[in-house]
């Protein structure tokens, strides 16, 4: 093992918190940390692990094939749920707990078919560094009792991503994903056409090579879009190289401006608007 003790004595709890919560539903995304959750629920529980994954016009088709795949290499039992939040006006409109409903909506669903089946624990993918930034959806796992054993074992990202790759999970060193309706600023309405927009985009962008990036979706008062490319310093020496061809691409989605930001990319970077905004209400 190449891991530190420390680590491998969360890992330990983190088995034993599994466990006892058995048998278990996993919200699963096939992202990295979730992805080890299932594994790790699959080594401990078998066949009392259920990993269930929420589908919507959120989610990037690619990633739900590639959770379906990731399932299969681990071994546990997986579901695809239809999950409803573009019917709800208080998603929709995108304010800034615009997660917390999504999360309402999911948790609230898989928590019935835990009733219904007899499972006794759903199971997130939250971790230790995910408790320093703007996330409005820990209200909805706190609202419906799910549980973060990764956070229970005090496990950050790091430690996540050297688990996975010491039991071969191939997320280890997955770029981290969130939702489409992430790429969408707090106040313009979430729309299929917007997210299909992004989702078009960003698969065209990872076609070129590209593997930590971010469109964001940004609508101007005259009713067109700006796709804002956020990426790493690898990616925007690709984009400078391809910047016509990019260009061209993304007007044909529909972008009537394509820039590069050249701060590059930074998960969360359209919480930076609600810190600079609370700042401003306290310098009142």
């Amino acid at each position: 093992m190449t891991t530190e003790a420390g680590t491998d004595d969360k890992l330990v709890c983190l088995q034993a918190i599994i466990r006892e919560a058995g048998p278990v539903i996993i919200a699963y995304s096939g992202g990295v940390d979730s992805t080890f959750v299932a594994a790790v629920a699959h080594d401990v529980l078998g066949a009392s692990a259920l990993a269930i994954t929420g589908v919507s016009p959120s989610i990037p088709p690619s990633e739900v094939e590639e959770a379906k795949e990731l399932a299969r290499q681990i071994g546990i039992t997986h579901e695809f749920i239809d999950t409803r939040e573009m019917d709800d006006p208080e998603y929709v409109k995108n304010n800034p707990d615009r997660c917390f409903h999504c999360k309402d909506e999911l948790y609230g669903r898989l928590n019935d078919i835990a009733g219904e089946r007899g499972y006794a624990t759903v199971l997130d993918g939250c971790n230790v560094d995910d408790t320093g930034d703007f996330r409005p959806g820990r209200r909805a796992a706190t609202m419906h009792r799910v549980r973060s054993p990764l956070l229970e074992a005090g496990l950050t990202k790091a430690e996540i991503r050297e688990l996975s790759r010491e039991r071969g999970l191939p997320t280890w060193d997955k770029p981290a994903m969130a939702c489409l309706s992430s790429r969408i600023p707090y106040g313009t309405p979430v729309t299929v056409q917007a997210l299909s927009s992004i989702d078009q985009a960003e698969a065209y962008l990872r076609s070129l090579g590209l593997r930590q990036l971010r469109v964001r979706h940004h609508v101007l008062p005259s009713g067109g879009t700006v796709a804002r490319i956020e990426t790493d310093d690898e990616g925007m020496d690709s984009m400078l190289a391809q910047r016509q061809q990019v260009s061209e691409r993304l007007k044909e989605l529909g972008y009537l401006y394509v820039t590069l930001d050249l701060a590059g990319y930074r998960s969360g970077s359209l919480n930076q608007a609600l810190k600079r905004r609370g700042a401003a209400e306290t310098a009142e």
